[in-house]
């Protein structure tokens, strides 16, 4: 009964974290409810198969751990669906289940470690932490060569630009695409003008830095 009673306290500490995780920082931040039985089935099927793993030991645990490696390395996580602080929650239940399935780690133990993952998540993800910090992908319909114009023109629609790639240059259609790391303005501050050239036409992706 010893090890049936580990592992069912190991399988409480996992339910209680990745709950926390999921119901308690992630969804009330990103409020996308259709990542949230994804993220409760990653993680209660990894603990299962750490679960399993330690159970087997030497008998098939060396294949069922490549079948592990092998199913981990198909998922995909695209970046049109998915956006990056979301793909980090994704391995914060992988590693919640990773540390909760070890039943030869102490339960105080693999509690601390999870306390402290979720910590680290919840301080990174607030939402007042580089509040005015943001990405931007902008559409331009003139192509701008000169760097400061382009700063200009950034500054005046945005923000303060702190950083911008452009991404296409189109010269048959007269535009380009740009994507910006910038920090808004203080409410009422003054934007910087735009240098004089042709009517501009924009549109955004939105997202948080």
């Amino acid at each position: 009964m010893e090890p049936v009673r580990d592992l069912a306290a190991h399988l409480g500490l996992d339910l209680l974290a990745v709950g926390l995780l999921t119901f308690a920082i992630y969804h009330p931040r990103h409020r996308r409810r259709d990542l949230v039985p994804a993220y409760l089935a990653l993680n209660v099927a990894l603990f299962s198969v750490v679960a399993a793993l330690a159970e087997v030991g030497a008998k098939g645990g060396t294949a069922l751990g490549f079948g592990l490696f092998g199913v981990l390395s198909i998922i995909r996580l695209r970046s049109d669906a998915v956006q990056h602080e979301e793909v980090a929650y994704y391995f914060s239940t992988l590693v919640l289940g990773l540390l909760c399935g070890l039943p030869h780690l102490g339960l105080g133990y693999a509690a601390t470690l999870s306390g402290v993952l979720l910590l680290v998540v919840y301080v990174a993800d607030h939402p007042r932490l580089l509040t005015r910090a943001r990405r931007s992908v902008v559409t331009l319909d003139v192509v701008l060569t000169d760097p400061a114009a382009l700063r200009a023109e950034l500054a005046h629609r945005l923000g303060e630009p702190l950083h911008w790639t452009v991404t296409e240059i189109d010269y048959v259609r007269d535009l380009m695409v740009v994507d910006v790391r910038y920090r808004e303005f203080p409410p009422g501050a003054a934007r910087q003008a735009p240098a004089a050239r042709p009517a501009v036409r924009d549109t955004h992706a939105w997202e948080a830095a």
